[in-house]
């Protein structure tokens, strides 16, 4: 490890001109920092980045790194723990989003960066989840996410039967089903009816979307082993699997998606005084 090398990964949609990025760059070198930029999403332009900015591959950014800054919002972080965690370079989000329930910093508050970078954090080690798509007795994808895989039905219900070690979980007609970690519990999981998790724990949270019976319900399982989806009968509907929101992978019917705790954790740096309680209801909501 590098440790006076820092990556700096904005998404230039939310870090328009990358003035954020830039900014933190000067007070970076200024105490003596190296600082590499790679904006998170491949499709950026030129157009979209300041005349004279030196960008390299996120994969080149962040080995090596002692420090990864993520400027925009929880996607932009998604998008960048996947490049870093297989480092296991500490990640810092710097929200310039609309939630930003990950980001630590806000923009306004820049100067703390340094001092990430010196290693004044407490690491927040999040479990992620390897997940397989098995098509034919054959896997034909696989992906790693922090926050969750998510199967959805595209307009219609679909047939979804979760499985553990060869026994049944849960069998159902709905919307869809989210699998989440900790960290994503907060996500997609907890709009559609799950609980909150204290993002330090390791448990898988099978969430249903919008089950068509009274009795469906949120599970939290054990890290342990893997939870399988067997995909229903589609009759010529729709149906996709998406990792931490990203690409849509298009289902067949007898597709199997398999999740299993990964051997890769996200370290996100925790730089301030807030808890994950007090985060989540100024996030979230007021407290009751």
């Amino acid at each position: 490890m590098d440790r006076k090398k820092v990556a700096l990964c904005p998404n230039p949609f939310r870090d328009g001109g990358l003035k954020a990025t830039l900014r933190a760059k000067r007070i970076l070198e200024e105490q003596g920092f190296r600082t590499e930029i790679s904006p998170v999403f491949k499709a950026v332009s030129r157009t979209e980045l300041p005349q004279g900015v030196v960008t390299v591959p996120i994969e080149t950014a962040v080995r090596g790194a002692c420090l990864v800054v993520s400027f925009g919002g929880d996607g932009t972080i998604l998008r960048t723990a996947q490049s870093a965690a297989p480092e296991g370079v500490p990640v810092l989000g710097v929200n310039m989003g609309n939630m930003g329930f990950l980001a630590e910093l806000e923009e306004d508050e820049l100067d703390a960066v340094a001092a990430a970078a010196k290693g004044e954090f407490e690491p927040s080690p999040r479990m992620m989840l390897d997940v397989e798509l098995r098509r034919g007795g054959r896997a034909v994808y696989s992906g790693t996410a922090l926050n969750d895989a998510v199967i959805t039905g595209v307009v219609h219900t679909i047939k979804l039967e979760a499985m553990r070690g060869g026994r049944k979980i849960t069998k159902f007609s709905g919307d869809g089903l989210i699998i989440a970690t900790p960290t994503g519990s907060t996500a997609y999981s907890m709009s559609a009816g799950g609980p909150l998790v204290e993002p330090a724990a390791e448990n898988f949270i099978l969430t249903p979307i919008c089950a068509h019976a009274l009795a469906i319900r949120a599970f939290v399982l054990a890290p342990d082993g893997s939870v399988e989806v067997r995909i229903g009968n589609l009759t010529e509907k729709d149906a996709v699997l998406s990792l931490d929101g990203g690409t849509p992978i298009n289902l067949r019917e007898g597709d199997i998606v398999s999740a299993r705790k990964s051997k890769y954790k996200t370290i996100l740096a925790h730089v301030g005084e807030k808890s994950f309680y007090d985060v989540a209801f100024e996030k979230l909501g007021e407290r009751i």
